[in-house]
């Protein structure tokens, strides 16, 4: 099985977890692709399984990837992850946000959440 070649050990500094240009691309491509991912897809890819420590440190580094989109004018990235199961952002993307004072779950971040996705969509467009 793949998983058994994926490496579960704690991440180091430096890593791929940490590695905001090869995230903000990773990003970005699936921007230009009109998709969202989700937590543990975009670990996979960077090479790791997922574990909630390891999804809290990719969370830090998204803020990061944001920043930066930010300071250059372009669409917020990091709402493109999201949870597998209901396909929204998890609770800590959601904490803090000054732009939207709404429920984290059902119709009304769906659309929130839709709209910011779009921007990004429409941005990155190929």
């Amino acid at each position: 099985m793949i998983d058994d070649f994926i490496d579960d050990t704690p991440p180091a500094p430096g890593g791929a977890l940490f590695d905001v240009d090869l995230i903000e691309r990773l990003l970005q491509e699936a921007a230009s692709e009109g998709r969202a991912v989700s937590y543990s897809e975009l670990l996979h890819e960077l090479g790791y399984r997922f574990t909630r420590p390891k999804m809290r440190a990719l969370c830090k580094v998204l803020e990061g990837v944001d920043f930066r989109a930010s300071g250059r004018g372009e669409p917020e990235l990091a709402v493109l992850v999201v949870r597998e199961n209901d396909r929204l952002p998890g609770q800590g993307w959601w904490v803090g946000r000054r732009d939207y004072t709404g429920p984290w779950e059902g119709p009304e971040a769906r659309a929130f959440i839709g709209a910011l996705q779009q921007k990004a969509f429409d941005f990155w467009e190929i």
